[in-house]
């Protein structure tokens, strides 16, 4: 890594130095939030560690999981794509869907990491493979190598075990979830994903469902401590709208208080949430699966020590209420910069790549 003080030379040189001396960034979570977050963080920084949940049984990484006992792959599939640099035919290779015979339904990708992980022996080892095959901007690691599932006590008592199993039962009984944990509770992080925890200087949890994609990488033994351990600025990016059959009702406070409750203690110094209107066609559709936009109760999040950061991180054009992978990175960095500056030319960088928005 080469820092350069002179920023009269040539600025893609410059713009080179600048992300490859990024923040080191830790991104923990899974499903379609995180690898749209990662799309949009790789435009700031070459340091980003993409620390991703195993607890999916759904879908075609749930048969994968079934019948050969490897870890779901779908989520890191994902971000792994959201972070390599090849080119758009492998991309879309690896993203092909098989539409009939044996095959129907699976993805090559999900397929090309069980053969990975049938040749390295462990899935950890496969996943790393595949970081190099696709010339992955930092890394993407599983968050543990045991076969973890989720199980779930809702307020009657009644228990669901499995991720699917989980959400159907919340769905259909609108029963709240009381507690949840992994099974089995011995489950350890790997040593790589505690290491970069205690390497970062920005952690970021979030975006993702609460429950199944966030959550579950607490209860993971050492990650929860580790985080809490860190000297990095901790910010989670808060969902945009409630989730049927997980957050129904959830104020923001309430999912930032249930992440701390897994912790085990406060994980959290800051919240980026979106501030834009969404359109009345968009929120009706919504309404219809008993989804709506969080309510951010400023006041309570304050009281937890929270500092708040409010920004236009709707994604545009969209027929779906999410985040936008560069307006959400852009608001982060800037929001780090901001709460967390870093000193010297290091700063230099970071407004210099913030310019670029």
């Amino acid at each position: 890594m080469q820092l350069f003080d002179d920023f009269s030379l040539p600025r893609s040189e410059v713009l080179r130095a600048a992300k490859a001396a990024g923040r080191k960034i830790v991104a923990i979570g899974g499903g379609t939030g995180l690898s749209a977050l990662l799309l949009g963080l790789k435009e700031y920084t070459d340091n980003i560690t993409a620390v991703v949940t195993v607890t999916d049984d759904g879908g075609g990484s749930g048969i994968i999981r079934q019948e050969f006992g490897m870890l779901p792959p779908g989520d890191i599939r994902n971000c792994l794509l959201a972070l390599a640099n090849t080119s758009t035919m492998m991309s879309d290779v690896l993203n092909y869907r098989f539409t009939e015979g044996s095959l129907k339904g699976q993805n090559f990708g999900n397929l090309f990491l069980l053969a990975l992980n049938q040749v390295c022996g462990s899935f950890d080892r496969a996943v790393a493979n595949m970081n190099e095959i696709l010339a992955v901007t930092g890394k993407v690691l599983p968050v543990t190598n045991t076969n973890v599932n989720l199980r779930a006590w809702f307020e009657d008592g009644s228990v669901a075990v499995g991720e699917t199993t989980i959400t159907a039962k919340k769905q259909n009984t609108r029963l709240n979830i009381a507690q949840i944990e992994i099974i089995p509770k011995t489950a350890v992080a790997l040593d790589s994903v505690i290491e970069a925890i205690s390497e970062a200087d920005l952690i970021v949890l979030g975006p993702g469902s609460l429950y199944t994609s966030v959550i579950p990488n607490l209860l993971v033994g050492n990650v929860s401590n580790a985080i809490k351990r860190s000297g990095a600025f901790k910010i989670y990016v808060q969902n945009i709208m409630t989730q049927d059959g997980e957050t129904e009702n959830f104020s923001a406070s309430r999912h930032m208080s249930e992440i701390n409750r897994y912790g085990k203690g406060r994980l959290i110094d800051g919240c980026i949430y979106n501030t834009q209107t969404i359109t009345r066609n968009l929120a009706r559709k919504y309404q219809a699966e008993n989804s709506y936009p969080v309510e951010i109760d400023k006041m309570r999040i304050e009281s937890m020590g929270i500092k708040l950061f409010g920004a236009e991180i709707l994604a545009r054009d969209s027929m779906l209420v999410r985040h936008d992978p560069l307006r959400l990175a852009y608001n982060l960095m800037l929001m780090a910069d901001i709460m967390a500056p870093r000193k010297g030319v290091l700063q230099r960088y970071d407004k210099l790549l913030l310019e670029q928005e």
